[in-house]
């Protein structure tokens, strides 16, 4: 394995040993308005292989990752969610790696955006430059064009720049200059957030934010966790070893069987009235996006505990990662944590 090698966008850079690339995964001559990524075949998959499948993934990642089991489990919640995860916390304490583990236990591209105060929209999603020898335009893509896509300290770029993920998270494409590019299959963001330097950032989009499937902290390791870390790494980085245990293929497959468990009316009337609570008892609320958001998620927990439909457990364990985020209370010594276990104490399960 090699370390990430930059790609020619402004505080990107790629994996330079995954098995596909962003500009293989996003090439365009213009022939067409859209660019299909990544036709590798997928097969059917049940419940149990899904679970077998986080489990053989949770344990490489726990090969790089120590003592945060419940973390990667949230990360693969969110990959088999179809969604993106915002991760908020201190410097250090390995947001990138778990990322990158991630992104190498599956076989899938592996790209990187630093944001900066100076970084452009087109240095996230690509732009079109002039070849001299063709006398044409050609699309260079951008990092956005990965299966896992890290956007570190994201915060510390401004809105304008930071609204260029909208499409893509939300549509899976990006359009430059008319012409509309599908973005490789799985695609998910994994944001990190600086929550130190509040003066030296910039506050997130509502609209991105609502983009964001869950928002976790990583924390600090305890003592036993830390020297068992700084064993592995005193040498050379153990992410550098990661073989993969799954494709891309894979997770299509995991997707597709995680999306076909049942969920019944119950228990979804039980997630939308759970978000209901939440705008009934704050400023700004869940949106019907964070609703979907939550009965996915929970979709995803019943596939990790082997079970072919979800219960309101599911729907319990979930809420607070996919909720919190979401909620603007307007009052001081309240936030979004507080409003959901609220709702979940009021909110019966019928």
């Amino acid at each position: 394995m090699t370390d990430p090698t930059e790609t020619g966008s402004v505080g990107a850079a790629t994996d330079a040993s995954d098995s596909t690339s962003p500009d293989a995964d996003a090439a365009d001559t213009g022939s067409s308005d859209t660019d299909t990524a990544d036709t590798g075949a997928s097969t059917e998959m049940s419940v149990a292989d899904v679970a077998a499948l986080v489990d053989r993934v949770t344990a490489n990642v726990e090969e790089v990752i120590v003592g945060k089991r419940e973390s990667v489990e949230h990360v693969l919640v969110t990959l088999l969610a179809r969604g993106h995860l915002l991760i908020e916390d201190v410097p250090g304490v390995g947001k990138t790696t778990l990322a990158k583990a991630v992104a190498r236990s599956i076989d899938g591209s592996f790209t990187r955006v630093q944001f900066t105060p100076d970084l452009l929209p087109s240095d996230v999603t690509g732009v079109n430059v002039f070849n001299r020898r063709t006398d044409a335009f050609e699309f260079q893509p951008g990092p956005v064009f990965g299966n896992v896509v890290l956007g570190d300290e994201i915060n510390r770029a401004p809105p304008k720049t930071q609204s260029a993920l909208l499409e893509a998270m939300e549509e899976r494409q990006v359009t430059t200059d008319g012409v509309t590019r599908e973005l490789p299959d799985p695609f998910c963001v994994i944001a990190t957030q600086n929550d130190v330097e509040p003066g030296q950032t910039y506050e997130l989009p509502v609209a991105e934010v609502d983009r964001f499937t869950k928002k976790i902290r990583l924390g600090y390791p305890d003592t036993d966790e830390e020297a068992e870390i700084i064993g592995r790494m005193v040498a050379d980085h153990p992410v550098d070893a990661i073989e993969p245990v799954a494709t891309v293929a894979d997770v299509r497959s995991a997707r597709a069987a995680v999306g076909a468990i049942e969920t019944a009316e119950t228990v979804r009337r039980y997630v939308a009235r759970l978000a209901v609570d939440t705008r009934q008892n704050a400023s700004l609320g869940v949106s019907p996006r964070g609703s979907l958001a939550l009965l996915r998620c929970a979709q995803a927990r019943a596939a990790l505990d082997g079970r072919g439909y979800v219960i309101p457990d599911d729907v319990q364990r979930e809420a607070q990662t996919v909720f919190a985020h979401r909620i603007r209370t307007g009052a001081s010594g309240t936030d979004g944590a507080d409003v959901v276990a609220d709702a979940l104490e009021r909110v019966p399960v019928e």
